[in-house]
């Protein structure tokens, strides 16, 4: 009887080693399956290095990677980083940053059963039970370290009242950060098939989480300590995050990051880390453990080796203002006055070491503006997008005065001496002379002008007065006719009573018939031609003189 059930015990053993072995020689299968399909990947094309004389970043074996300043938003290196795949606990990024967002870190908030019955089992956690009250900052200490799923369905039901429409303000926040193939199914980011995103898309979501000091802070942290209450003991939190402090892939320079996993989704990451000047994310999505930590400090390190800051005002402003002579300083030879728009003298571009900064594009965006801001002025490397510079509409400011009764004489000297630099008056030399030329030139026009047009003026008047004066005739007084005999003129005559005698009559008959003969023969005997008159020619007429009024001085006796 012993011996059977001895029998029947190692029998059961040898089942059980058996079915242990098959079960580990599976999963060891699978996870070398895994493995090869990390290094063929690593011949996949990565598309930051086809672009001419830019620096070659790594070969990873993750089917998709993004490395981008987050300052800004330059990429340096990129992989895929537009296809959509499946995020797992990376997802938590946007849960944590709706809820800095909406809600106080002090916020007590209280633990739903819904909550934690939507977790699944064998789903990460951090032990939370229904009725007990924790504060916003520890269910985000749960959620960014042990990456605890129920603690993101609590604090999704206390901000929007059910974790349907928290998950809607998720989607409608990663449209404003600009996410354009994402969509949320989840809070955690467990598994579902339509819950994807992309590697852009997730560095888009990590800028904005990394923009918050408490999130950088609290995802930074290895280990959190919970105290006891009535519902749980104490007990420790701790991430299996190997980029942190004392862990086997620590980076000095690292700022936060938060892992995530699921068997279909294999191993991601979102990480920040600073130094030099610029602010890298890099995510990595679709690697195999511990891989994904190494790509991660591949990456970084091949950001800050290859590429450096550089301040866009140094270099001066592409774009100048049309007639803004008078407006590019604050104290001119005008007085006081202020630039009606500026350039954001602080923004920077990411350049690669071995580019020089007049080999870049630029163009003027007027989209994507925000508050204050006219446009920008986009900053390009053979497509690769470097950076920008907002131009802004400068708001005058007019500084205030308070008069006191008593004034201090020795405050009002030193504020005079600290402000005498900005009262400075700063004359260009060169266009005052420049100034005073072109005055000068318009008045020698307005006087040449002025000139002109008076000669012109008197010009006419001259000639129309000659006119009028060639134009006048002058009365003649009648010369008066000697007397002469009768048979030579047939007419009758008789001494005048005046003082002449060579006074002449006439019958009524013949005195009209030879008016109007005279009046005929006068108009004949006037010059046709006024030229030919001899006050205008200054030559006498030789007829007018012998012969005037029909009148024949030839025929008179004047002896």
């Amino acid at each position: 009887m012993k011996q059977h059930k001895s029998i029947r015990l190692f029998t059961a053993f040898l089942c059980f080693l058996m079915i242990f072995s098959s079960i580990s020689i599976s999963v060891l299968a699978t996870s070398q399956d895994y493995l090869a399909e990390a290094e063929t990947r690593k011949n996949d094309p990565v598309e930051s290095n086809n672009i001419e004389n830019w620096p070659q970043g790594p070969l990873i074996g993750a089917k998709a990677a993004v490395l981008m300043e987050a300052n800004t938003g330059a990429i340096l290196y990129c992989k895929n980083m537009d296809e959509a795949l499946f995020p797992a606990s990376i997802t938590k990024l946007m849960t944590c940053l709706i809820a800095v967002e909406n809600c106080s870190l002090d916020e007590l908030i209280t633990v739903n059963q819904s909550a934690i019955d939507a977790n699944e089992p064998d789903g990460s956690s951090m032990s939370l039970v229904a009725g007990e009250q924790l504060t916003l900052e520890e269910l985000l200490h749960g959620i960014l370290i042990s990456s605890a799923n129920e603690a993101c369905n609590v604090v999704a039901e206390h901000i929007a009242g059910s974790m349907e429409n928290f998950v809607e303000m998720m989607n409608a926040r990663a449209v404003e950060l600009g996410c354009t193939n994402t969509h949320f199914v989840t809070t955690n980011g467990l598994h579902s098939e339509d819950h994807y995103t992309t590697a852009h898309d997730m560095a888009l979501i990590g800028q904005a989480f990394f923009n918050h000091d408490i999130l950088c802070k609290l995802s930074c942290i290895s280990e959190y300590h919970i105290e006891a209450n009535a519902y749980h003991e104490e007990h420790w939190l701790h991430s299996k995050n190997n980029l942190y402090e004392g862990k086997s892939y620590y980076y000095e320079s690292i700022v936060g990051s938060k892992t995530g996993f699921t068997s279909i989704s294999r191993q991601t990451l979102v990480s920040c880390a600073e130094r030099n000047g610029m602010k890298l994310i890099c995510v990595i999505l679709m690697e195999e453990s511990p891989y994904q930590f190494e790509d991660t400090i591949n990456l970084f390190e091949y950001g800050f080796s290859n590429f450096s800051t550089a301040m866009i005002s140094s270099y001066g402003m592409p774009y100048e203002i049309n007639h803004s002579d008078f407006f590019n300083t604050d104290n001119d030879i005008f007085g006081s006055t202020s630039p009606i728009i500026s350039m954001d003298h602080s923004a920077k571009i990411i350049l690669p070491n071995n580019v020089n900064f007049y080999d870049t594009e630029f163009a003027i965006n007027y989209q994507n503006t925000s508050g204050d801001e006219l446009a920008n002025i986009d900053y390009n490397y053979h497509g690769m997008y470097l950076g920008s510079a907002a131009i802004r509409l400068t708001s005058n400011s007019t500084p205030e005065f308070a008069f006191n009764d008593h004034f201090d004489t020795e405050e009002s000297e030193n504020a005079e001496e600290e402000n005498s630099a900005k009262n400075q008056i700063f004359i260009n030399i060169y266009k005052v002379f420049i100034a005073i030329i072109v005055i000068a030139i318009i008045v020698c026009v307005a006087l040449a002008g002025y000139k002109i047009l008076k000669n012109y003026h008197f010009d006419r008047k001259r000639i129309s007065k000659i006119k009028k004066r060639r134009r006048t005739v002058y009365k003649k007084q009648p010369v008066r006719k000697p007397v002469r005999t009768a048979e030579r003129s047939g007419l009758n005559y008789r001494k005048s009573r005046k003082s002449n005698p060579f006074t002449w009559e006439r019958s009524n008959t013949e005195a009209t018939v030879e008016k109007t003969s005279d009046r005929r023969q006068t108009n004949i005997n006037r010059p046709a031609n006024k030229k030919t008159s001899s006050r205008a020619t200054g030559v006498p007429n030789q007829q007018n003189w012998t012969k005037r009024n029909n009148i024949n001085f030839h025929d008179f006796d004047l002896k």
